[in-house]
């Protein structure tokens, strides 16, 4: 069982491993080499400096890390050292790392050449090895360069870089290259917004290349000969047409996300709606008859305990005139036929509160009080109806008496 544990738990191990390089390998691709040094910013540190000494400080300060650049390996930012050619009016400034000793690698170069009319034209051409074919961009200053005043006079000497590897000047000092999107985002705030960068595919200075011929070096490309930008993207001929491709990509990964998103929040939001009619629908159903109906139930219960309300009142005066019955059973025939209709009076009053009933349903209290005051009339009803019993019971055998007696006079 041990055995069993032991060697799961090496698989799954093996295949974290294996899932890690595998994320790192598509991290890879992802890169280029030419993203460790953008040509624009190279453009606008170029129309600050004072000359090309104050340049090439310039990218090597490690305040500003123009560059991110590690060609060689060694897990440091290379050193960028700037040579110079010139003839007449037209300079090529050459920009090149420091890897190893005598070993050197171009970067880009800076055509700078004056025409008939003193204006001066600007071109930072990439390296064909590293950021592909016809890759220039033309900075637009919105003032113009100090730089420009030193490179037209009299007895000018080309400018060449004396540091080499493992020598370098006291303000440098390497520091580990960091990563793509740490490197664009720092970058950014070192290119002048001022100016304008005019994207082009070709060189205006036919002197140029030329001059360039002559000072080129390309020790990273003997090193690899085949991780040439061609070679790296296929697809594309240079940077500017790898970030164009890239910003589609972007773009289109945006949209689906978009798309992706909104998605389910449309289909909640149908759900919902539909949960929402079906409740209104719900709650509508309780407007119809149905409702109306089902509200009229709790009134029948309460025409029920009314009902019995009046069977209580009816119950008072049956009572009554039993016992005006049963008291004038000694009485004459003629009070008790006189009684009968007494006592059919109350189930007239029978009636009345059936009557009162059925047109006051929704009211229970004012039917009891209704039939109270019938109750108390039947009660004096009865009481009237015991007087006039006895006083016609009296009369008769009164009237029978006399008559008895005068027919005894009579006779």
């Amino acid at each position: 069982m041990k055995t069993k544990l032991l060697l799961l738990a090496l698989l799954t191990l093996g295949i974290s491993s294996s899932q890690a390089q595998a994320g790192a390998t598509v991290y890879a691709k992802n890169s280029d080499i030419s993203d460790n040094l953008d040509l624009r910013a190279v453009a606008s540190i170029f129309g600050e400096s004072a000359n090309l000494q104050d340049f090439e400080r310039r990218l090597n300060d490690p305040k500003f890390q123009i560059s991110n650049l590690d060609l060689n390996g060694d897990d440091q930012v290379d050193y960028l050292r700037v040579i110079e050619s010139v003839e007449d009016r037209t300079h090529v400034v050459i920009i090149q790392a420091v890897l190893d000793r005598d070993v050197y690698q171009d970067i880009a170069t800076i055509d700078v050449e004056r025409d008939n009319y003193n204006k001066v034209n600007v071109q930072v051409v990439g390296n064909t090895y590293l950021y592909g074919a016809n890759y220039i961009y033309e900075p637009v200053y919105n003032v113009t360069p100090v730089i420009y005043t030193s490179f037209w006079i009299t007895n000018y000497r080309p400018y060449y870089s004396s540091w080499t590897w493992n020598y370098y000047p006291t303000y440098y000092y390497a520091w580990r290259p960091y990563p793509i999107y740490r490197y664009r985002n720092n970058i950014n705030v070192c290119i002048n917004v001022n100016n304008r960068y005019n994207y082009v595919d070709h060189r205006r200075s036919y002197r140029a290349p030329a001059l360039y011929e002559t000072r080129r070096t390309y020790g990273y490309e003997r090193m690899r000969p085949n991780n040439s930008f061609a070679q790296r993207n296929s697809s594309v001929n240079n940077r500017y047409e790898l970030d164009q491709r890239r910003v589609a990509s972007r773009e289109s990964n945006r949209n689906q996300n978009n798309y992706n998103v909104n998605r389910p929040n449309n289909s909640r939001i149908s759900n919902t709606e539909g949960r929402t009619s079906n409740r209104n629908y719900a709650e509508n159903r309780p407007s119809s008859g149905d409702r109306n109906y089902n509200t009229n139930r709790p009134a029948s219960r309460d025409n029920s305990v009314t009902a019995s309300n009046p069977v209580r009142v009816e119950n008072t005066p049956r009572t009554e005139p039993r016992r005006d019955y049963s008291q004038n059973n000694g009485n004459a025939s003629r009070g008790n036929s006189e009684n009968r209709p007494n006592t059919e009076r109350p189930a007239a009053t029978r009636q009345e509160p059936s009557r009162t009933y059925s047109e006051n349903r929704g009211n229970s209290e004012n039917r009891a009080s209704a039939s109270r005051p019938q109750s108390t009339q039947n009660t004096q009803r009865s009481e009237a109806s015991r007087a006039s019993q006895e006083s016609r019971g009296g009369q008769p055998q009164r009237e029978s008496g006399s008559g008895s007696r005068g027919g005894g006079r009579r006779g």
